[in-house]
């Protein structure tokens, strides 16, 4: 029988209880119900419903922790209305999902952080969070599913560029290197300090790898893009830009929806086909090679694609042929998932733990920043009421109806035994999330089972993975990785053990290391070949007459490749006149050689090499420009301020001669003036900027392109030189143009 004493006690627990879980900011809901019926999706596949805006608003990246959770991002503060207004605002967060009831639907959130400013990306690494708030990039320590210490590992990752064209991704690689879209600089964790260095800049929104550890990108405008070599191999020649090795276009741009959609330019000829539906794409992001293991064979490395503006996913056929890949449609005139839903907004997509993909639906109308949204566009959206879809957001999730997910271990309970076996997992997550946990568990105990592992020949890349444990856990040496390449007989392992073996480059080892090259060139194998010729450099700093005639013997074998032109220009980095003088290149290495000499005497680097952030482009900048100076008046939206200043939109001054608008944004209008045929008699004068020591020829072209594209009827251009023409095109009198004076002026002549 229970006593008095006994129910103080169980109140006195569940008041702590009560207590702890108001400290963990939990909030729970009722499941959501949201028919997909007007979703498309391939055969043999099941789209289903994760979690939406009762759980979660417009997400836009997520990643799992150890224990399967969703971690997702939630960039509520992404253009809140058409004009944009309040989008600086603190009211991003980052939400832990969870499934407490276990039926595969998430029924909880958590807020782990809060009051963000447009957060973008996240990824759980290193035990803590890695994420973005403004234009800064953080780490934060885990505790208990609270944030820990902060330290701010870039100040500038997002500085500059316009929200779509913001640095985001935060991928880890294979190669323990955290990758970006849109960013020219790459992260890593070493011996408890953050490393930034410059890498290639690849595409828009989104990133992904296959399992060789190729990357994978986009733009909006093209569906599918990728790298033929492993990242940071071609680019060590400061002074040698690659055009073949990297950034190619892989797949065809053609979409097939399954109604109109309201797309940016669909007046322009040629965007929209005879039906009205969109032919190319104009808003690609997110892609994922499908790594999960839980589809059908045939689906495994394949390519999928977000292109939320036409309310679809595509999915992109890769096919490798030795070092060139290629990707094609997968059915001809369909898509794998296509809706009629225009709030379907797929942005990013992910490989789950147990195999299936995961989608992350921002599910809003507006799309398109402030900046680069047409007139067209904004009257269509508002016509539709799509502006008001707001504050929503959903996960889906597409699993194969002939295939088992995984099940998915906690990883977090799991031993250094237990993690070694799961790098031969088929699912590419396990294998990737294994790595990093074993390198974080710093266990030696494991070092000669992975040993093992990395010269064994064996699929899913387990030796590649095993390769990288090693060396996250400082256990590499060059006999270790000498081993390695003698004894496998996998060409991709290789290739990755010759870059970790440059850093053992000693005099001790040059004999060693000859050869092992002769050896390796012996297999006439040309990956094997590639990667060698782009890991000799550190080598030949210390033998040239050692290793120029590996290189020389390489280029001869393949001197119509263009591929391996770059690759040997980048191994020669620093030897260039050396190998022109004493190896005789072919004619294409010959030709590069030379360029790249002028180049380095002139001092001309690769951009990636000089920029340190990314720069505003000039509609943001417009944009900005506008709402500073103009927008007070004539409002953000431009239809003008009641008593102060005539509406923009509709204006035959905006619709009309470029050069007599800026002729009046330099000099000023005054007195009554007729817009779209009503006369406005205001008794104040629109100053002038002439003056303005700070606003530049080429601001007031970037305000001028900023109304051409948001306000006018079919945009116009101007140049900088013009502008600068007009400042001494000025009027009589007060030097403040009257509509008399406007109307009177050919501008044009």
């Amino acid at each position: 029988m229970a006593t008095k004493r006994s129910y103080t006690l169980a109140f006195a627990s569940l008041l702590a209880l009560t207590t702890v879980l108001a400290g963990f900011n939990i909030a729970s809901f009722e499941e959501p119900r949201i028919s997909l019926e007007n979703y498309k999706v391939e055969d043999g596949f099941t789209l289903s419903l994760i979690a939406s805006e009762s759980v979660l608003k417009a997400p836009v990246s997520m990643d799992f922790d150890d224990k399967g959770r969703i971690w997702v991002v939630e960039m509520i503060g992404y253009m809140p209305n058409l004009e944009g207004l309040g989008e600086e605002d603190p009211t991003g967060k980052i939400s832990i999902l969870e499934d407490r009831d276990k039926d595969g639907v998430a029924d909880h959130a958590k807020v782990f952080l809060d009051k963000l400013v447009l957060p973008r990306a996240l990824a759980l690494v290193y035990g803590g969070l890695l994420y973005v708030d403004g234009p800064k990039l953080w780490f934060v320590d885990i505790k208990n599913d609270k944030p820990g210490k902060k330290t701010l590992v870039d100040p500038v990752y997002a500085e500059g560029g316009n929200v779509e064209h913001s640095s985001n991704g935060l991928m880890m690689n294979i190669d323990n290197w955290i990758y970006n879209a849109n960013y020219n600089f790459r992260y890593q964790l070493r011996n408890g300090k953050w490393i930034k260095e410059p890498t290639t800049d690849r595409g828009q929104w989104g990133i992904t790898k296959d399992n060789f550890g190729r990357l994978y990108y986009n733009n909006n405008s093209t569906n599918l893009q990728g790298d033929y070599v492993l990242p940071n191999k071609v680019i060590r020649n400061k002074y040698y830009k690659p055009v073949i090795s990297e950034h190619q276009r892989l797949a065809s741009n053609r979409v097939y929806p399954i109604h109109q959609t309201s797309v940016n330019r669909g007046y322009q000829a040629g965007v929209l086909d005879e039906k009205g539906f969109l032919k190319d794409v104009t808003a690609a992001c997110g892609p994922l090679v499908y790594r999960g293991a839980a589809f059908p064979e045939d689906y495994n490395q394949n390519a999928f694609v977000c292109v939320p503006e036409a309310n679809l996913i595509k999915r992109n056929i890769l096919h490798f042929d030795g070092n060139k890949t290629t990707a094609s449609q997968a059915v001809e005139g369909r898509e794998f998932i296509a809706s009629t839903d225009e709030g379907f907004r797929p942005v990013n997509l992910f490989n789950g733990p147990d195999g299936a993909i995961y989608v992350v639906d921002m599910h809003r109308g507006i799309i398109q920043h402030k900046a680069y949204i047409s007139q067209y566009l904004t009257e269509q959206l508002a016509g539709k009421k799509l502006d008001t879809l707001q504050n929503a957001g959903r996960i889906l999730k597409i699993t194969s109806n002939s295939a088992k997910l995984n099940p998915v271990p906690d990883l977090s309970k799991a031993s250094a035994k237990e993690l070694v076996s799961l790098l031969s997992s088929p699912n590419g997550w396990l294998r990737d999330r294994a790595q990093q946990l074993l390198i974080q568990k710093k266990d030696l105990t494991v070092v000669g089972q992975l040993t093992s592992l990395a010269k064994a020949d064996n699929p899913f890349a387990t030796a590649i993975h095993a390769l990288y444990v090693l060396d996250g856990l400082n256990a590499l040496s060059f006999t270790s990785v000498g081993d390695i390449i003698n004894q496998s007989k996998q060409p991709e392992t290789i290739a990755h053990a010759l870059g970790l073996l440059e850093r053992f480059a000693a005099p001790q080892q040059v004999s060693k290391m000859k050869a092992m090259s002769t050896q390796l060139v012996a297999r006439n194998n040309e990956t094997i070949d590639l990667y060698l010729s782009m890991s000799l450099n550190p080598w030949l700093k210390l033998s040239e007459a050692t290793f120029l005639p590996f290189l020389a013997e390489i280029d001869k074998k393949y001197a119509t490749k263009p591929i391996f032109q770059e690759a040997l220009v980048s191994g020669l980095d620093g030897e260039e006149e050396r190998f022109l003088a004493s190896m005789n290149p072919s004619d294409l290495l010959k030709d590069k050689l030379t360029a790249t000499i002028i180049k380095r005497q002139k001092k001309e680097m690769n951009s990636i090499y000089v920029v340190e952030k990314n720069e505003v482009d000039n509609r943001t900048k417009g944009l900005k420009l506008f709402r500073s100076i103009c927008a007070t008046c004539h409002g953000p939206d431009g239809k003008g301020i009641q008593d102060l200043a005539p509406p923009l939109k509709g204006s035959e001054y905006i619709d009309g001669s470029m050069k007599r608008l800026a002729a009046i944004i330099l000099h000023g209008v005054s007195g009554p003036i007729h817009v779209n045929g009503k006369l406005y008699q205001l008794n104040n004068e629109m100053p002038a900027l002439i003056n303005n020591k700070e606003i530049s020829d080429q601001d007031i072209v970037d305000i001028i392109q900023y109304t051409q594209n948001a306000l006018a009827k079919e945009g116009k251009s101007i140049s900088a030189r013009d502008v600068k023409k007009l400042r001494d095109k000025k009027p009589a009198g007060s030097g403040i143009w009257t509509e008399k004076e406007l109307l009177g002026d050919d501008f044009d002549k």
